[in-house]
């Protein structure tokens, strides 16, 4: 792999043993639309993974349920055998229906099978981290983690496992999780429009806990602001550059994985990341999610 041409913004961060950049890549994106089927740009897609470790990025996330299977064969195709640094990141819980919808899968039996395709489609022997994710597709529900978290430090204690996290949780079925077993990093949704975990980021900060916002821009619905918008006019940005900027600086632990499948707009995320915010451009920004 290239050396890449300048540090990446942010610096890093420690999940469990293991340093990576805070501005990771999520590859959810690389399937086909709604996240089924494969990429319309085969080659594309290996293109995208390839530069993302190229520019000196350590932290991809992924899941067995991303096509299914789709992203996590791609990232193999791409980047196997795997750097030394790279970190990858997976989850469970759920798994997909012809319709694309995204039923819970999270009786033991459901998770050792999710973990183990993980492991057969990545190829490797243990996995980085899996993330435990709870909720529905739209929100976390509540409702105790423990059967399946349980299940998923056992699986951490035969080998499989290096580092658990959670996703889609609530503030209570984080402190569940804790009870059962170590956890480097929470998964939720999360960005300058919606600010619901604000308190759940400083408690993580201060425990050396990651904080992995999803859908940092919004999702499938992209991030629309006036005082967004005009903070990125007088800055000369975009938007979304913008809104990865506040989130950088927002608090240490917040480790970015913006997703694309294109090496150019790869590029621009990057950038936008690492620009700088003054405190009255923050100020301003943070009237939005208030």
């Amino acid at each position: 792999m290239n050396t890449p041409s300048a540090p990446l913004p942010g610096g890093t961060w420690t999940l469990g043993d293991s340093p990576v950049t805070r501005f990771g890549y999520g590859a959810m994106q690389l399937a086909g639309p709604w996240v089924m089927g494969p990429p319309a740009d085969h080659d594309g897609a290996l293109a995208v993974l390839r530069e993302a470790v190229s520019l000196g990025i350590t932290h991809i996330d992924t899941s067995d349920a991303y096509g299914p299977r789709v992203t996590n064969e791609l990232i193999r195709e791409a980047l196997h055998p795997y750097p030394e640094s790279l970190f990858i990141a997976t989850k469970v819980g759920a798994t997909r229906d012809a319709q694309g919808g995204w039923p819970t899968a999270r009786r033991p039996e459901d998770l050792r099978k999710q973990v183990h395709e993980n492991l057969h489609a990545l190829g490797v022997e243990t996995l980085d981290l899996v993330n435990m994710r709870m909720g529905d597709a739209q929100d976390p529900q509540p409702g105790s983690i423990t059967d399946a978290f349980e299940t998923l430090a056992n699986l951490q204690q035969e080998g499989l496992i290096r580092h658990l996290g959670v996703s889609n949780v609530t503030r209570e079925q984080v402190a569940e999780a804790r009870g059962i077993a170590p956890i480097v990093c929470v998964q939720n949704m999360y960005n300058i429009a919606h600010r619901h975990d604000d308190d759940l980021v400083d408690h993580l900060a201060a425990d050396g806990i990651a904080y992995v916002p999803f859908f940092p821009l919004g999702g499938f619905t992209p991030l629309q602001s006036e005082a967004l918008s005009q903070v990125a006019n007088r800055l000369g940005a975009t938007p979304m550059s913008i809104a990865l900027a506040w989130l950088m600086q927002r608090s240490p632990n917040i480790l970015l994985i913006p997703g694309t499948s294109s090496t150019t707009h790869l590029r621009e995320n990057i950038a936008g990341a690492g620009l700088t915010l003054s405190d009255e451009d923050v100020a301003e920004l943070n009237s939005i999610g208030h």
